[in-house]
This record gives structure tokens, sequence and C-alpha cells, in this order.
């Protein structure tokens, strides 16, 4: 697993991050931290030392022994960096070359081949200063990485952009580049490719306060257009109901209800669509009549009709000229079977076939099945793996078809 160093800078934000390097532990990384003099006024290093198991490193003229230059070493040591908070001062420094700490000083040291993450934090007013944008915009032409901040209560009482991202978000984004950084083959592979997917599930209402649905997260779908983004393609996710944060750099977010509202959405964008993948759980019915008061409790039983729903990428398919289509088939049983039905009534390109009972889990396991019949099993991985491992089939599947043209 690789080695993370985590600087951590005189920014209130500091008190986060104890919970990034426990999260970044957790996910079985090496950590170490570096801090600068005034961060040890926030958050004490024994903390972030019992956490990382690790010294923390704070003073360029520690007293205790060491046989080693230690802002060479650790700048070696390193396979990705990360600031967390990043300040405007360290912003700074770093842009203007200035080296007069042990945190700045690593950073000057640290090869450009590395991938150095500033996740900032700071004042409305100094995020808005034109100053930290002119070294941001500079420091990004050499390569450095920024994670920008989210809206919210600063602690100097505004409400406003300015609030480091949380720690989980961090993390994933770190978790997200080092399994990209896996498939550098494949980066930017997707550039100019326009994606569409379906994610979430529907919501089929039966009175005001009653509806039909069903167990889907909506994680597989999101962390694919993740990770379509993180390979450079334009992404434009269709979401039924979830509880997840709206990926970043999409083209556009639509968020919908019901299995109609989804297809007709769909429908809407698939012309001017290069690849669709359809993760969404789709409600299959939908109740006749829908009441418009709340049905009262009575003495009998209650009988209500259901009429089938529009099958989004069985629709798709009959229009689909040279889009590449991506179907999933959540079965309890016969799984393989039922996929391969799929794969050929709705003239798919690929399907990812799986257990229903994953539903809701960040964990997975599936078989990618190719049109061919060829297909490939991957076992237990995160959500967000398989969003890659998907997508490296795809472009490998773009990659044969344009050789085939050839």
């Amino acid at each position: 697993m690789k080695n993370i160093l985590v600087g951590v800078t005189g920014g209130i934000a500091a008190f986060k991050s104890a919970s990034i390097v426990s999260l970044l532990k957790k996910k079985g990384y090496n950590v170490k931290v570096v801090m600068t003099e005034n961060a040890t006024n926030i958050i004490g290093p024994l903390t972030l030392e019992t956490l990382s198991k690790n010294r923390v490193y704070v003073d360029m003229w520690d007293k205790n022994p060491h046989y080693e230059v230690e802002h060479i070493s650790l700048s070696d040591w390193a396979d990705i960096v990360l600031i967390a908070p990043a300040t405007y001062n360290i912003i700074g420094k770093v842009a203007n070359g200035i080296a007069d700490d042990m945190l700045s000083t690593i950073l000057s040291a640290v090869s450009l081949r590395k991938p150095v993450f500033f996740a900032l934090a700071m004042n409305v007013n100094m995020y808005e200063n034109p100053i930290l944008n002119e070294n941001i915009n500079k420091l990004k032409t050499y390569g450095y990485r920024f994670i920008d901040t989210n809206e919210g209560l600063l602690a100097c009482n505004y409400e406003a952009k300015g609030r480091m991202k949380e720690p989980e978000e961090i993390v994933d984004i770190i978790v997200r580049h080092d399994i990209a950084s896996k498939i550098d083959n494949f980066r930017d592979a997707l550039k100019g490719k326009r994606l569409l997917i379906t994610s979430g599930r529907t919501r089929e209402d039966i009175d005001p306060i009653r509806y039909l649905s069903n167990k889907s997260s909506g994680k597989m779908g999101y962390s694919l257009a993740q990770a379509a983004v993180d390979l450079g393609a334009e992404v434009t996710l269709v979401s039924g109901p979830t509880n997840l944060n709206v990926p970043d750099g999409l083209k556009e977010f639509i968020s919908v209800d019901s299995a109609i509202h989804m297809y007709e959405k769909v429908d809407e964008k698939f012309k001017d669509t290069d690849i669709f993948i359809a993760c969404a759980a789709v409600a299959d019915y939908r109740p006749k009549e829908y009441q418009d008061k709340k049905i009262k409790k009575s003495d009998l039983n209650l009988t209500i009709e259901l009429v089938r729903n529009p099958d989004i990428l069985f629709e798709m398919g009959k229009k689909k000229e040279n889009q590449l289509l991506v179907g999933f088939a959540a079965e309890t049983n016969n799984i393989i079977e039922n996929a391969l039905k799929k794969l050929e009534k709705k003239r798919l390109d690929m399907i990812v076939a799986n257990n229903a009972s994953t539903m809701g889990t960040d964990t997975n396991s599936i078989e990618i099945i190719r049109k061919d019949r060829s297909s490939t099993v991957i076992n237990q991985k995160s959500k967000t793996e398989l969003a890659y491992d998907i997508l490296k089939e795809v472009i490998l599947d773009l990659k044969k078809a344009k050789d085939e043209e050839k």
C-alpha cells in the first residue's frame, strides 16, 4: 500500500486532520504527519502520532536522535502528499518558492512526478482574494492538485465558501486517484466522450404519502459517474432519489422521481450520447391510478392494480445507432442466464451481472459479459474500484471497435 505524507497547517480545520489520518489508516495506507508550529496550537502532535502510528514531524531542528536529512527522506518516502488544511499562507509559500519551516521545505523537495494535493480551507475573503487565485493557477501549471472548499458556516461566523471538505470526501478523492493511477494507460481515455448514466432507485407514488420503491442506494452509478469524470468524460447523471453527494465535475445532474420521469429525461439526452450506462434500479411497475388523498385504513383488504413502466434500456436499444450500451442485471437467481437474456433482448454491448443482495452495500462481486459472450469476473471490491474496472472494459470495447473500422 502507498505511503501518504499528510501536512497539517495552522487553519482551524486542522482538527479534522485526526479523522483524515484515521480514515487513511483504515484504508490501509502508511501515513506520516508533518505539522507547522501553528498547527500544534490547534491539535496536539500526540493525537496524530497515536492515529498514524508514526512519529510526527514539526521542527527542522528537532533534538531527537536521527541520522538522515529528514526533509529529503520524507519527500522521498512519500508516494502521495496531502496538505489538509491548506491555508492561504502555505499556498503563497509554495507558489513563491519559500521554504522556511519543516513542511514548506519538504514541499520544496517533493518530486513533481508525485501527486501533491492541497485541501483548501480559509475565510471567504481570503478565498476570493485574486492573489490566491493567481497562486493556485500558477501551481496548477506545475501539476499540483487542489481540493476545493465547501460552502458552510466558517469559524469566523461567515456562511460562505471556504470550509474544508469533510474528511470522508478528501479521503475518497485520494483513494480514487490511487485507483486511477493503476490504470495510467487509460487516463483521459474517455476525453471528449459523452456519457449518460442512470442511477439510484425510482419511486412510484400510490398516494401523497406512500410509494413503491426498492433498496438501491445509487452508490454504483454515482461511482461510475465520478470515475468517468476522472477519466476525462463529459458526464450527464440522471438520478432517482439517493442520500449521496452529487459527484464533482459533472456536465449535468438531473434529479428524477418516477420511472416515466427518468425515461423522458434519458430519451431527451440519448441522441447526443456516445455511451449509455443504465445503472438505475428502475421500478418495473407503477400504480394504475394515483390517489390524490391519503388512502384511509379500513377493515377490508386493499388491492392496488399495477401497470408496466417503460423499459428504459430496451427502448434505448431500439433507438441505438452508434451508441455503446451497458446494462446491469441485479438478480436473485439464475444470474448469468438472466443477464444473457437481457444482453440479447436489449441490444447491449455489455452487461454487468451481480447478486441483488448487494443493493445498498459498499462492495460487490460482478461478472462483465460482452455481446460476444466473453466475460470477466471481478471478485469482492469496493464500488469505487469496480467503477474503474467497468469503465476499463468500456474503453477496451471502444478501442476494439475503432481497430475493426480500420
